[in-house]
């Protein structure tokens, strides 16, 4: 939102009698008030939490590495020898642009440092994930649409 917009809230609030001014565009909000005195409570934000899967079984895991491999409390032993590609935040996985495009990648495709490798959803915002170094795609460590925590192992680039 504009820093205009935002001033002229000001100014309406000022000359009006009203204690309180919200206004949304678009995912963006704005909420204005009056000192009154009276404290004022927030009701927190939802927060949706996603299901597991019926088909899979629910193993408590140590690690995101373990989380991502499905193994043990073993560390990165697992991976396979290489660049390491790591979610640089949480949120939903995608390996392509949309669900009836391929893949951006496969195993065994040669890929340049700064191509897509695939994207994260996270609050609604599209983040595409780039190799940081050239080379060959060893292994895809997650499943597209599955969600990722913040570091978790995504790629395997040797």
């Amino acid at each position: 939102m504009d820093l205009r917009k935002i001033k002229k809230l000001i100014d309406l609030l000022e000359e009006s009698n009203l204690t309180e001014i919200e206004i949304k565009e678009g995912e963006e909000s704005v909420r204005l008030s009056r000192n009154s005195g009276a404290p004022v409570a927030y009701a927190p934000a939802p927060v949706a939490m996603a299901a597991p899967r019926a088909a899979e079984p629910v193993m408590p895991m140590s690690s995101p590495v373990d989380a991502a491999t499905g193994g043990s409390a073993k560390g990165g032993d697992e991976l396979p020898p290489g660049q390491v590609t790591k979610s640089p935040m949480v949120g939903t996985f995608y390996a392509s642009p949309a669900p009836d495009k391929p893949a951006f990648v496969s195993v065994g495709q040669s890929v340049k440092a700064g191509e897509t490798l695939g994207i994260i959803e996270a609050m609604k915002m599209f983040n595409p994930i780039e190799a940081e170094t050239s080379g060959t795609v060893v292994a895809i460590l997650v499943e597209s649409g599955q969600p990722v925590e913040f570091d978790q192992p995504l790629f395997v680039i040797g």
